[in-house]
């Protein structure tokens, strides 16, 4: 009878961990992990009535803290973020995700650290993160006839196993496809599927991430401003990632992360963008009216380049920046800003300026010269999962570009920057889906200073 009762309870137990597990779709993950703040973000198949995080500090004399939200009324989709304060600097912390009352069970990493105070008191840290670009999982009832076009996933497991500090995605995170981007339910749809995907699960949850966007997470394929559900975009991009803050005023979705000795400025190359068919001049003159940040973000981009002290200062782009050799998305081709962001950097003596790209399904690091002042880089990372594609035309023997850079497979980037003060190195490992290195490139501090 003891037999028949223990049986009975532990498949209670049993189905009562089933059913507890079928709420989580995607995450738990944490990230926008600062010096004493955090947030926890995950999205569940259904409403759910009650949500807590119950962190604990991973240290000897360990304190324990409940965090509670309120519940969300979307229809269909069901995001969550819980914000994390009162936390001790250079801290390891554990979490756990309770839904409904009952602890919710998770088979990925749910630790993280705040960021340790070195400011006025030590070296700056040496770090590392991973970038990349462009990733499409397949749906074949909604995707174009032909070959798939989405590839090996198993790249984010790759990804997952290296210890970096945080991730960066440069925009085409997900693709929306004809049945997506004509509705805010479909658009929704798309973020929620892609995010769920299992293969994602543990590179979410082993390190912060951070995002920009490029067309495809934006809307239809070269989508500007005249996109006419572009806010609901930005709504959804703001439901899906823990970055800092979104644009201002209710506009776009830049911001700046900083880690370190680095300013990350993570620019938003869709909302305020004019179609790239606009003329660039107009009766002999530049014309004002063809925008790519957009004067309100360019006035914010200038601004906090002004006020950064960082070593290297990474500039984010979902499309390329330098590369006048190519025929598709650049900033080149929007010439009054691109002019008056070189203009900038030159006349203001910005050093360690460096651009991060991606859109382009090749990796390679494009260089221009500057005969008044330090060279500028562009490094491109591309794809991660989407299609590759070939170099053509005029950049294939691409002058511009580094040599030995040009990589037409899947890859991403691994990222460090080490060194002694006033001697540091920013250094880029591309890796392809298994983690074999493909190239690597360095550049030191001093080599990025005014003359």
């Amino acid at each position: 009878m003891k037999n028949i009762i223990l049986f009975i309870f532990c498949s209670f137990l049993f189905l009562q961990s089933i059913a507890q597990k079928s709420l989580l779709k995607s995450g738990p993950w944490a990230g926008n992990v600062e010096l004493r703040t955090a947030e926890i973000w995950f999205e569940t198949v259904s409403p759910v009535a009650s949500a807590e995080i119950h962190l604990t500090e991973l240290k000897p004399s360990a304190s324990k803290k409940v965090f509670a939200i309120k519940p969300q009324t979307l229809k269909d989709f069901y995001t969550y973020k819980v914000e994390l304060t009162g936390l001790e600097i250079n801290t390891e912390y554990k979490y756990d995700l309770f839904i409904n009352g009952k602890k919710e069970p998770v088979n990925t990493n749910t630790l993280f650290k705040t960021k340790d105070l070195w400011q006025f008191r030590k070296p700056a840290p040496d770090f590392t993160f991973l970038a990349g670009s462009c990733s499409y999982f397949n749906q074949p009832e909604y995707d174009r006839p032909g070959e798939p076009y989405g590839k090996d996933s198993s790249i984010f497991e790759t990804m997952a196993k290296f210890p970096a500090n945080f991730n960066i995605w440069l925009g085409d995170n997900w693709y929306t496809r004809e049945v997506d981007y004509l509705s805010k339910w479909g658009l929704n749809y798309r973020a929620s599927v892609d995010r769920s995907k299992k293969v994602l699960q543990n590179l979410m949850a082993n390190m912060p991430q951070y995002a920009i966007w490029d067309d495809h997470d934006f809307g239809p394929n070269d989508a500007s401003k005249s996109y006419i559900l572009k806010d609901e975009s930005r709504k959804i991009f703001m439901n899906y990632w823990l970055n800092p803050s979104y644009g201002e005023d209710g506009k776009g979705i830049y911001t700046k992360v900083s880690f370190s000795d680095v300013d990350f400025f993570l620019t938003d190359n869709r909302y305020f963008r004019t179609d790239q068919d606009y003329a660039d001049s107009l009766n002999g003159k530049l014309n004002d009216e063809k925008t790519y940040f957009g004067q309100q973000q360019m006035e914010w981009l200038k601004n906090s380049l002004l006020n950064s002290r960082a070593t290297f200062k990474v500039i984010i782009s979902g499309s390329q920046v330098l590369n006048y050799n190519t025929t598709y998305d650049c900033m080149v081709y929007y010439k009054k800003e691109f002019n008056e962001l070189m203009d900038f950097l030159l006349t203001q003596k910005i050093n360690g300026v460096i651009f991060l790209s991606g859109d382009r399904h090749h990796s390679e690091i494009i260089k221009k010269e500057r005969p008044e002042s330090y060279p500028l880089y562009d490094i491109t990372v591309s794809p991660l999962t989407s299609r590759a594609g070939k170099a053509k035309g005029g950049e294939v023997e691409n002058p511009l570009r580094v040599p030995g850079s040009l990589i037409e497979e899947q890859n991403f980037g691994n990222f460090s920057v080490s060194g002694e003060p006033k001697n540091r190195v920013f250094k880029v490992d591309f890796y392809d889906k298994k983690g074999k290195n493909l190239f690597s490139w360095s550049i030191k501090e001093n080599d990025l200073k005014e003359k």
